[in-house]
């Protein structure tokens, strides 16, 4: 079965650029997409998705509080922060909920770093 990917992103010009970079580099993968944190988690109890981008800023809950709220209902879907706040702190905050650090813009590398991460644990 092919794996699918879960896009958490509030800009919809986000999520299109990240959704294309997958489909050319893994177009066998299944993507859905979410634009708020209270999506996300109801996507990932309902599609349990084997991998997850997040971003951090957005309306409503973080990307990181999302993030927790996620891991109570799925601990084995693999996530990848990516987002372009890229202070130091929110580096640590991703070590510390043990996710995957990937500095936005959506790049083809940025992505690739992702989907990296993703397939690594396969």
């Amino acid at each position: 079965m092919n794996p699918t990917l879960l896009i958490v992103d509030d800009s919809s010009v986000s999520r299109m650029m990240i959704r294309g970079r997958v489909n050319s580099l893994q177009p066998d993968w299944r993507v859905i997409e979410a634009a708020t944190g209270d999506e996300a988690i109801a996507l990932v109890v309902s599609e349990s998705p084997d991998y997850l981008t997040m971003d951090v800023n957005m309306p409503g809950m973080s990307g990181f509080e999302a993030v927790e709220r996620i891991r109570q209902v799925n601990q084995t879907v693999r996530i990848a922060i990516l987002t372009a706040n890229i202070q130091s702190s929110s580096r640590e905050r991703a070590e510390q909920l043990g996710v995957c650090f990937v500095q936005k813009p959506a790049t083809l590398a940025a992505v690739q770093l992702a989907i990296d991460y993703f397939v690594a644990a396969a």
